[in-house]
C-alpha cells in the first residue's frame, strides 16, 4: 500500500513540475476587492495544492478524533453493561442458593393461608 501511495504522490509531483516548466508567465490573483497578487502560475498552483493538503490533513485529524470519542463512549457503555451483567449473575446465584436450601423458602402470606383453610373446609 505504501508503494501505491508513493506512486500517486510521485505522479502528482511530476505533473506539477511539468506544468510549472510549461507555464512560467505571471498570473494575477484577486483575493479581496482592491488587493491582488501577481506571481508565476506554478507558484500559485503549488500554494493552492499545499493549502488543500493542509485542509485535508486537518479534516483527517478531526475525523480521527471524532472516531476516538465515539469509541471511548462505546467502551464506557460496554463496561457499564458488563458491570450490570455481573450484578445480575450474582443476584441469580444468590436466588439459586436460596431455592436450593429447603428451610430458606419465604413464608406463605396470611391471605394464602386463609384461602387454603377455606378450601379445606369446603372440601369436608
Amino acid at each position: 500500500m505504501r508503494q501505491i501511495n508513493f506512486l500517486i504522490v510521485f505522479v502528482f509531483c511530476l505533473a506539477l513540475v511539468l506544468f510549472s516548466l510549461q507555464n512560467p508567465e505571471p498570473a494575477t490573483i484577486k483575493l479581496i476587492e482592491g488587493y491582488q497578487v501577481q506571481a508565476p502560475l506554478a507558484i500559485e498552483l503549488i500554494l493552492a495544492m499545499g493549502l488543500g493538503a493542509v485542509l485535508a490533513w486537518v479534516f483527517g485529524v478531526w475525523a480521527r478524533l471524532q472516531r476516538l470519542v465515539d469509541a471511548r463512549q462505546d467502551i464506557n457503555h460496554i463496561r457499564t453493561l458488563d458491570e450490570r451483567i455481573q450484578q445480575l449473575e450474582q443476584e441469580r446465584e444468590q436466588y439459586k442458593a436460596q431455592l436450593e436450601t429447603p428451610g430458606r423458602l419465604p413464608p406463605a402470606s396470611e391471605s394464602a393461608g386463609s384461602e387454603m383453610e377455606t378450601s379445606e373446609a369446603m372440601a369436608n
